[in-house]
């Protein structure tokens, strides 16, 4: 079962479901091709590619201790590099003038990754759970309830990081609850 956790984890690692949202986003919201491109490319770019290369810089170097960086005081460097990454994704958003639910979702990233560093000092809220629910988050402000088949993931992300020994039931249920609330909230705001 350790094996199969440890899958699930490195499946869904945050940046999967980012990219993954921001290629549905571009191809259903993106009028001009080019502008679709760019939207999936920005996505993979500073969404997925340079937030996992600044993460593995980090655990080369030693600045994380193992790959779950189970150590929270760990976690403040990264996650600022991780908001630099995704301010300059929406800057170069916002010059291309994408639609404004791309925006929107963008910025959910800078903030929520500022929110958790202020949260960590407290409570080692689970970025995996988080990852999977925001983007749920998304779909559902989106397409209703139709995006509730997306639940067997969070399940299975939260059973995996929880049987990996990486949090606590009360950091996954606290990153499930805050990435969707934090993700609705924001894009209703946004887009009103």
């Amino acid at each position: 079962m350790q094996k199969f956790a440890r899958i699930i984890s490195i499946v869904f690692i945050p940046p999967t479901l980012t990219l993954i949202s921001f290629i549905y986003l571009a191809f259903e919201y993106e009028i001009e091709l080019v502008q679709r491109i760019f939207v999936a490319v920005v996505a993979l770019v500073f969404g997925v590619v340079m937030q996992i290369a600044s993460f593995m810089f980090f655990y080369k170097r030693g600045m994380i201790s193992d790959v779950d960086a189970k150590d929270k005081q760990e976690r403040n460097i990264p996650y600022l590099v991780s908001i630099v990454i995704f301010i300059i994704g929406f800057a170069l958003l916002l010059f291309a003038k994408v639609n404004t639910i791309s925006l929107a979702f963008w910025f959910c990233y800078i903030s929520n990754t500022f929110l958790v560093i202020l949260i960590n000092k407290y409570l080692k809220i689970s970025i995996h759970a988080m990852g999977v629910s925001g983007p749920l988050a998304l779909f559902v402000f989106l397409v209703g309830i139709k995006a509730f088949v997306f639940l067997p993931i969070l399940f299975a992300v939260g059973w995996s990081r929880i049987k990996l020994r990486v949090h606590s039931l009360i950091e996954v249920i606290a990153g499930v609850i805050f990435g969707f609330i934090s993700v609705y909230l924001q894009l209703f705001l946004f887009t009103n």
